[in-house]
């Protein structure tokens, strides 16, 4: 059983059956699954992409500079992790929202101190603001910050239940992967789970990384007992 984890969430997950923002419910039912696994005492950290409102890559160009962009996708994911806190704490979660960019009205400054307190103390965190540097993901950002936090493995997760050859919803015959070593996870063009900065960060520090379906009830739970439920990197 896994004492303490970090779970990747996308941004597009959490608009739930919306085109933009975040679906209560979708909240809501995050803030159970998690609540589970809490009182179990695992310790839990929480990183949320803002691809439900903007994508920092997507929305450079016409005048917006990358670096301004970029930093339109960390407020993305600070206003989810906000939203995100709020809701939890409404489900009985006792949650706190640390931002890596400079908000204090809004969130709790990251450092490894506060963060490593909050955890010992039971708390879920909602991390915000991607490494608050340009170019690099969220994705990218939740694999460092398992890292910093020694957590014991990246939960990242996506729309299907874990890796695949190939597209699965474009290739009836993609098979489903158990397995994989994170560096041919990077050298694959077909995977696509994560960015190659991510997958290489644990590759070179030796960071599990495992991708699941986090939106089928019990599955977090069951991951973080240690079923083999979709597909390690490692």
């Amino acid at each position: 059983m896994y004492k303490r984890i970090l779970l990747k969430l996308s941004g597009e997950q959490l608009a739930g059956a919306h085109e933009f923002g975040v679906d209560p419910e979708i909240a809501r039912f995050l803030a159970d699954e998690i609540k589970s696994v809490a009182s179990t005492g695992a310790q839990i950290a929480v990183v949320v992409g803002g691809g439900n409102m903007v994508r920092g890559a997507e929305v450079a160009g016409n005048g917006i500079r990358r670096v301004t962009a970029d930093q339109m996708g960390m407020l993305s994911g600070l206003i989810n992790a906000m939203a995100l806190t709020d809701i939890f704490e409404s489900e009985g979660l006792a949650t706190r929202c640390l931002s890596s960019v400079f908000v204090e009205q809004l969130a709790e400054s990251f450092s490894y101190r506060l963060a490593e307190k909050h955890l010992q103390n039971g708390r879920v965190l909602l991390i915000a603001g991607g490494m608050a540097r340009p170019y690099f993901s969220h994705d990218t950002a939740a694999v460092s910050l398992a890292l910093e936090l020694d957590c014991e493995v990246v939960l990242k997760s996506t729309k299907v239940d874990g890796v695949y050859d190939k597209d699965p919803a474009r290739h009836d015959d993609a098979v489903k992967l158990t397995s994989l070593t994170l560096a041919e996870a990077a050298a694959n063009e077909h995977i696509r789970v994560m960015d190659r900065a991510a997958l290489g960060l644990a590759a070179e520090q030796h960071k599990p990384i495992l991708i699941f379906d986090a939106f089928t009830p019990g599955n977090l739970a069951r991951v973080v007992k240690g079923e083999k439920i979709g597909t390690l990197l490692k």
